[in-house]
């Protein structure tokens, strides 16, 4: 008899295999005029995603890991809480938008809700938890550039905003930024979906509206733990996710890959493609720090994921967040080439990373997200 962990281990070899013949992954590579190679922009825009490999230096990386692993030590006891396991104020708590989202363990939590207009569609499959498993593991910290200085700095890296402009052109905007969680043998599932959720009747729909996300990872990814894409999708429109669902009778996806990358690779995965994870319940851990761009022109007017429609005050506010970025990048990396955003030199003044900067201008910075 063929079991269902011999079926899962087949599939997550064969999406490996699948993976390996993209040619969608390699080094960061920008001309001296900073223009990103067309190698690269090729695999990209035919795929929907690309993994830069062994974009961060040991020592940023060791940065990042172990300050989100001191976070870790702070966050809240579980929804709700207010306190650390030690009784202390949480991380976070100071600030208007809450900072930890939790989930049940091996749970769908978002799949078949309503959340973020419906995109998530389908429920994925929901293997039972360990007995001794806990009621609510993390699955993601949000407004991570005001938990962790590390990631304010990696936001102003030189090279992955290079990116951006050419991507977005050089009047791109942020998107937000959070950072995914999926503890060993305990990790929550995240839905099929696309991320978009504004434009898709646009008459001006193409492959890159919705803009992009950065995916940092902290740790090395299996196909067991990784993110998977259906390669190809951001170019589909609005895709009926419950359909494929039902034409497949599984949420194994014969057409989708895992996103297979090292600690310290960067991916950058198109809004738009078709992606999503299963159930962590291997030994490994994933943790991925993911922050977006998009055009300006994407958000200036558009009524996306707040109350009012993003205007030019609201987008210039979160788009100053880049400049402070790259000021405290600059200050760690006096000798890196810092990147001159176009917007920071159109008559504002200059963001400075200080402890006041901290206080005034970054505390609750990701109320001004530009969601769509």
């Amino acid at each position: 008899m063929i079991t269902d962990d011999f079926e899962r281990s087949r599939y997550l070899e064969e999406g490996a295999r699948r993976a390996a013949t993209l040619g969608n992954r390699g080094p960061l590579r920008l001309a001296p005029d900073g223009a990103l190679d067309p190698a690269v922009l090729e695999a990209y825009w035919r795929t929907g995603f690309y993994v830069f490999e062994a974009v961060l230096e040991k020592e940023e990386l060791h940065e990042l890991v172990n300050e989100f692993e001191s976070v870790l030590t702070r966050a809240p006891t579980g929804s709700g809480s207010v306190v650390d396991v030690q009784g202390r104020p949480a991380i976070g708590a100071e600030f208007e938008r809450p900072s930890f989202k939790f989930a049940r363990p091996l749970s769908d939590p978002k799949g078949g809700t309503s959340e973020t207009g419906g995109r998530y569609q389908v429920k994925m499959a929901e293997p039972a938890p360990p007995e001794n498993a806990p009621a609510e593991v993390v699955l993601q910290l949000s407004g991570v550039l005001q938990l962790m200085d590390s990631a304010l700095r990696l936001y102003g890296h030189p090279r992955l905003l290079a990116v951006a402009e050419n991507i977005n052109g050089t009047d791109f905007t942020p998107f937000t930024d959070t950072i995914w969680v999926k503890p060993p043998g305990l990790g929550a599932s995240v839905s099929w979906h696309q991320d978009g959720t504004t434009h898709w009747d646009s008459a001006d729909l193409d492959a890159g509206t919705h803009g992009f996300n950065f995916m940092t990872q902290l740790y090395d990814t299996t196909p067991a733990n990784s993110l998977w894409v259906v390669p190809g999708t951001h170019g589909e429109g609005r895709i009926d996710i419950r359909a494929k669902l039902a034409e497949h009778g599984s949420d194994r996806f014969p057409d989708a890959v895992p996103m297979l990358c090292g600690a310290g690779d960067i991916a950058m995965c198109n809004r738009q493609v078709l992606h999503g994870s299963f159930a962590n319940t291997s030994p490994d851990p994933r943790a991925t720090l993911v922050f977006g761009f998009h055009r300006r022109r994407s958000v200036l007017g558009i009524r996306g994921w707040a109350p009012e429609p993003f205007d030019a005050a609201r987008i210039a506010t979160r788009c100053g967040i880049i400049n402070l970025a790259i000021d405290a990048r600059h200050q760690r990396y006096p000798n890196e080439q810092p990147y001159a955003y176009l917007p920071s030199q159109q008559g504002n003044e200059p963001l400075r990373w200080n402890e006041t900067a901290r206080s005034d201008v970054l505390a609750n910075y990701n109320l001004n997200d530009l969601g769509i």
